[in-house]
């Protein structure tokens, strides 16, 4: 896994996203919260798929996994704005409206938004593949995804959501991406469709309970010791808010044991490839 992610690694610093104009400071931008690292969380889902099946097209699905990358990383930055989060760190670094101005912030949300979909389409991958890896992650991206999750989480600030809407909310803001980056591995992998959907219900199971977890991490850690800014969610719909720090591991160790269970039930390349990532994360509001 650790050779996973290094292949990766070196595939992104080579493979920057860059503006060649006079402007003094954009195409530093752009890099900068791609450089500062993260879990990389998504895309080695995607590539520990195709590692179980298709080990062959690694090298050629390094495009689609920096482009899941930048797609997160787009919400991020833009999850960190003033209008929204108002967040001042990010992966250990000063946000973008803080390093810079809030324009610039906006700007490379947007630059890595596209280029996103760029990178897929222009991948050494089957046509087919494409149009339907674009497809996918468009949608769990989008409208149908992360968007709406993102539209909600704010709009409803400071109203108290019932539990079904709360994880409405967060199934779609992050499980959704989560649950994309498994099925565009296995649809590069050419897995069947059952596989498919399998694993992007494991992926919406996995992202709820990555955000129960981030809801706990917000309420027991420094942003010295998260990486990113903390205690920001009073105002918020988290699971910490709505059911207790106890109720809310209490969640989070369900939802693990439910993951689990899944990972143990795949075929054993699959279950193998998965679990080099997986079992590190599935238990870490307890560690």
């Amino acid at each position: 896994m650790k050779d996973l992610l290094n292949e990766f690694e070196n595939y992104l610093l080579v493979n920057l996203p860059s503006s060649k104009t006079f402007h003094p400071n954009f195409e530093q931008a752009l890099a900068d919260m791609l450089q500062a690292g993260g879990k990389r969380f998504r895309p080695m889902l995607l590539l520990s798929v195709i590692k179980s099946n298709k080990s062959l097209l690694i090298k050629n699905s390094l495009p689609v996994a920096l482009g899941i990358e930048m797609l997160h990383t787009y919400s991020l930055i833009h999850d960190d704005l003033p209008s929204m989060d108002n967040a001042d760190l990010r992966r250990g670094f000063e946000t973008l409206h803080k390093k810079y101005d809030e324009v610039t912030a906006i700007l490379v949300g947007d630059a890595l938004n596209t280029e996103a979909f760029n990178k897929i389409a222009n991948a050494p991958l089957h046509n087919d593949v494409k149009i339907n890896l674009i497809k996918c992650l468009a949608s769990n991206g989008g409208i149908d995804g992360m968007i709406i999750g993102q539209a909600i989480d704010c709009y409803f600030e400071n109203v108290k959501l019932e539990l079904s809407q709360l994880e409405y909310l967060h199934i779609h803001k992050t499980a959704k991406l989560i649950a994309a980056s498994l099925k565009m591995g296995a649809i590069i992998s050419e897995y069947d469709s059952e596989v498919q959907e399998k694993l992007y219900d494991f992926g919406i199971d996995l992202g709820l309970l990555f955000q129960i977890q981030d809801d706990i991490i917000d309420e027991t850690c420094s942003s010295e010791e998260a990486g990113k800014t903390t205690q920001n969610d009073e105002a918020k719909n988290s699971f910490v808010n709505l059911l207790s720090l106890d109720g809310a591991i209490k969640a989070a160790d369900k939802l693990a044991v439910k993951c689990e269970e899944t990972l143990a039930s795949l075929d054993d390349n699959l279950k193998q490839s998965l679990e080099e990532l997986l079992l590190k994360y599935i238990n870490r509001h307890n560690s």
